[in-house]
């Protein structure tokens, strides 16, 4: 059950982290200028894609989802080695 336990904490922490990352994490500056709408739309037509805004979404939620990743892996190895600094000092005491 602690395991079940730890899993579950453990998606909801990625979840939180990309819940996140969504609203804060941004590629463009708001309102978005007509040459980088110009890249996006070349970028987009070399791609094949017909409406730049599909590939624009994409770009976005993979670099949400790098960020989340990133801060999920710092954020798990701060606290393996906040529990094993803690145990080593609790054990010799």
């Amino acid at each position: 059950m602690a395991t079940l336990a730890r899993r579950l904490f453990k998606v909801a922490l990625f979840v939180g982290l990309f819940c996140l990352a969504v609203p804060y994490v941004h590629t463009y500056p708001i309102p978005m200028p007509e040459s980088q709408a110009l890249v996006w739309l070349y970028v987009a037509n070399r791609l094949g894609i017909r409406d730049p805004d599909d590939l624009f979404f994409v770009v976005t939620v993979t670099i949400d989802l790098i960020v989340a990743a990133f801060a999920y892996v710092a954020i798990i190895r701060l606290w393996r080695y906040y529990w094993t600094k803690r145990r080593s000092t609790t054990a010799r005491g």
